[in-house]
């Protein structure tokens, strides 16, 4: 097939940030690839997307724990769109509670969604950057990756662990034109902020040295810029975009 446009994997994609991510790198004239859990949700999410003017958005819904699955569905992603130049891990759950409550099944579904995956989703992409000499990888951590936090050994241990995946591939890939680079969101205005208690909602705000929540938008503005061809001397570096909440 003829390629047409450079084709970017949003793993998340219809997520509250994915969907920023997704529309972001549409604009900028990427094919667009969003990964989604619920199929019946993420086609009256492309729906949307498409009534918006972004037809360039397509949806794949590969199994990202599951390595056989990762590889397969690149493999049909690279017959129907071509080879994925701009990878973004954004795919991620929570199992909240503290480590002396906390069940192994909660510790295995975190570290199997929010870092096997990126594992097996990096290994998929990165035979065809590597023969292209070309590639973006941009893997979305968090803040509690950066400095913990309290009920979350597992979703801090498996974002922390991201970044080290990161530093380390981008070692590998350096002279290949290929860049690796982290993003670690705080606290972003997405649904799941939004539902928490309007108390509760407020004390967090007042943490944050700017006074407000981030927007998705300002992830994805981030995402595109280290995806663009020319940022091609950052590499294995970790943006921390807070509001200011953590500085290290």
């Amino acid at each position: 097939m003829t390629q047409t446009a450079p084709v970017a994997w949003v793993t998340g994609g219809t997520g509250g940030i994915g969907s920023a991510i997704c529309r972001e790198l549409a604009s900028q004239g990427y094919q667009v690839i969003a990964g989604y859990r619920n199929k019946e949700k993420a086609e009256g999410w492309l729906a949307e997307q498409h009534a918006a003017g972004f037809e360039n958005i397509a949806l794949s819904g590969i199994e990202l724990d599951n390595f056989e699955a990762c590889q397969a569905g690149v493999n049909e992603i690279r017959e129907r769109f071509g080879s994925i130049s701009v990878l973004v891990n954004c795919a991620g759950i929570t199992r909240d509670t503290t480590l002396r409550k906390m069940s192994y099944e909660q510790w295995r579904e975190v570290i199997n969604c929010n870092l096997d995956s990126v594992f097996n989703t990096c290994r998929a992409v990165i035979n065809d950057m590597l023969e292209h000499k070309y590639g973006r990888i941009v893997n979305i951590s968090s803040i509690n990756g950066r400095k913990g936090q309290f009920g979350q050994v597992n979703y801090s241990a498996a974002k922390a662990g991201m970044h080290g995946l990161t530093m380390a591939l981008a070692q590998e890939t350096a002279t290949k034109n290929i860049t690796v680079n982290t993003l670690s969101p705080g606290y972003i205005a997405t649904d799941m902020i939004m539902k928490i208690p309007e108390e509760i909602r407020e004390s967090i705000r007042e943490a944050i040295p700017v006074k407000r929540y981030g927007t998705p938008e300002e992830i994805a503005r981030a995402v595109v810029f280290l995806a663009d061809e020319k940022s091609g001397f950052i590499t294995g570096a970790n943006l921390d975009i807070n509001g200011g909440q953590f500085m290290g």
